[in-house]
Order: structure tokens, then sequence, then C-alpha cells
């Protein structure tokens, strides 16, 4: 199947270059690599956000009883015009 990507210049040189080294083609070269970023689990690589919440899970959330508009006010209460 054909398609058009947009690669950067420098990126595609140094594809060439390598592919040329290797003495394969190109398409070859990008075949590879998409089969072994797909392979390997791109996901794996997502960042996680570390837990830093207060409290205990089983105690109920302090800030329910709030409404967003409490919650903004309470947030910038010691700002001007807040």
């Amino acid at each position: 199947m054909k398609t058009t990507l947009d690669i950067s210049d420098t990126l595609l040189l140094r594809a060439k270059r390598s592919a040329r080294k290797q003495g394969r083609t190109l398409r070859s070269l990008v075949e590879e690599g998409l089969r072994q970023v797909l392979a390997s689990g791109a996901q794996s690589n997502r960042y996680t956000l570390p837990d830093f919440s207060e409290g205990r899970r089983d105690s109920p959330d302090p800030l329910e009883q709030y409404s967003w508009q409490d919650l903004r006010d309470l947030i910038y209460e010691d700002r001007e015009g807040g």
C-alpha cells in the first residue's frame, strides 16, 4: 500500500544513509522500525502521574460538599478581585 508521510528532512536523510549502509531499501528500514515500535507496546512508555493524594481511600471526600464555584472562591480568596 502506498502512503505519504511528512518526515523531517534531517530524519529522512539519516534513514536513507542508514539504509544505504545496510544495503537495503528505505522502505524496508521504515517497515522494520514500525514493526519494532508496534511490537514493543509503545503504550508502556506512557507517563504515569504519581499519586500524591491526601487522606485515606475509604474516607469521605472532604471537597464533596463544595460546588466548583465554592472551590474556586476558596482557592483564590487571597488574591485581589477574588
